[in-house]
């Protein structure tokens, strides 16, 4: 993620030229003569290329087949370009979708800019109480809903079962013992107990909240990433790269994580239910039953995990709104959240959906069902997508040991203030 705008009269102005100007896909819009959707709708997903692209990709074929007269247009973005594509795009008011998957905390900024078209009381936003509150919460700012949850989720510690049964551990349940289950790992068998993701500070947060921290206080707007909370976690991640209990790579984090868990060269790893069907597709795991998940460690003082997930949000300058309207009501519709589950592990965000025999009979969700309940939220104000760019660069160099701690805090808090401008 990438620095945040904020709000001026001159972003405001430029907004409003971009809902003027609308889409750059060419449209004919909706027959309401006829009551018949037609045209085009393009649809940016952000989802996993290679595994989760191809189930939304048919799924958003199903929606072609009940209205044959619209063409939906898919797109795989890689999720690490979206935002900023999105915005400029947005912003010039050439080449932006029609529709988006918006990160949560992508759509309070995109709102705040005047991007996104309002969905209270149009056809996207059907059954809106049946949503899960802590899911809902983020499509909404100043008091109206600018997205519709699509999926909801957090993070666990994904371990390989084989690799503990030989080292004769148990899954550890704090920071404490996760160092000593790493040690035992790596006499036992040679292999690195944890793979840490160091280019991306979303792994960071669930060892944030581990120390009591956080990185802002949105009620009383107070910046406390650097708080002592916050050196003391960032202590911790070092220390167990440090120690060896774990091991990190400070360029193609996913990558690198992914290949090597799945590889068995290392026993565990931090991530949530999108890894799961690119996790079963490695050959320590074509036997399903050999993937353990737990919750994330405890830290000094709490357990806890971030609470993520995405939304679909509309363009507010589509030139097709009443067929973007009805492709976000079909892709976030009980039916279709029951299939992604089935297909893909992902939870869903519609209360409804739980009760579905394809969600009830769910290991994954059974799982992160809990946990996504106690998860912890961010703020769901615009900066709130941009508070990671600068941590990010900090964390990276604790991890790496180009800074300490102390130093690698204070300039994330520096940079924090310099952002949310009048901020303590």
């Amino acid at each position: 993620m990438r620095r945040g705008i904020t709000a001026t009269a001159l972003v405001a102005a430029l907004a409003l030229a971009a809902t003027a100007c609308g889409s750059d896909d060419k449209s004919d819009g909706s027959s309401k003569s006829s009551g018949e959707l037609s045209g085009t709708v393009t649809w940016w997903d952000t989802s996993t290329a290679g595994s989760e692209d191809k189930v939304f990709k048919k799924i958003a074929e199903g929606f072609e087949k009940e209205h044959p007269k619209v063409d939906v247009k898919y797109v795989n973005v890689p999720f690490g370009e979206a935002q900023n594509k999105f915005k400029n795009a947005a912003q010039s008011g050439s080449g932006a979708p029609d529709v988006i998957r918006s990160e949560v905390a992508w759509t309070p900024e995109f709102a705040d800019l005047g991007y996104l078209a309002p969905l209270d009381g149009t056809p996207a936003l059907q059954k809106a109480d049946d949503f899960l509150k802590q899911a809902a919460a983020s499509t909404k700012y100043n008091g109206k809903t600018y997205a519709v949850p699509q999926v909801i989720d957090s993070m666990g510690i994904f371990y390989n079962k084989k690799i503990f049964k030989e080292a004769g551990v148990e899954v550890p349940t704090t920071v404490a013992e996760l160092k000593t289950v790493s040690k035992k790992i790596k006499d036992k068998t040679g292999k690195t107990g944890l793979y840490l993701r160091g280019d991306d500070a979303y792994w960071f947060l669930s060892f944030l909240y581990g120390e009591g921290g956080d990185l802002v206080d949105a009620s009383t707007k107070s910046v406390t990433v650097d708080s002592p909370e916050g050196v003391k976690a960032m202590k911790v991640v070092k220390d167990l790269v440090d120690s060896g209990a774990a091991k990190t790579d400070a360029t193609d984090g996913w990558e690198n994580m992914q290949s090597s868990f799945k590889d068995g060269k290392v026993a565990m790893m931090i991530n949530g239910p999108w890894a799961v069907a690119d996790t079963y597709a490695g050959k320590e795991f074509q036997d399903k039953a050999n993937l353990g998940v737990a919750p994330v460690p405890a830290g000094s003082t709490a357990q806890g995990a971030p609470q993520g997930g995405h939304n679909l949000a509309v363009y507010a300058g589509s030139k097709n709104l009443d067929a973007s309207y009805a492709f976000v009501d079909y892709m976030t519709s009980t039916k279709t959240q029951a299939q992604v589950t089935k297909e893909l592990n992902l939870l869903p965000t519609r209360t409804s959906a739980y009760s579905e025999e394809a969600v009830v009979d769910n290991e994954i969700v059974s799982f992160f069902q809990p946990v996504v309940e106690t998860a912890v939220e961010r703020p769901w104000i615009p900066e709130t997508g941009s508070l990671f760019a600068p941590l990010i660069t900090e964390y990276t160099k604790v991890l790496t040991g180009q800074t300490t701690p102390e130093k690698a805090a204070k300039a994330t808090g520096d940079s924090y203030r310099k952002l949310l401008k009048g901020w303590k």
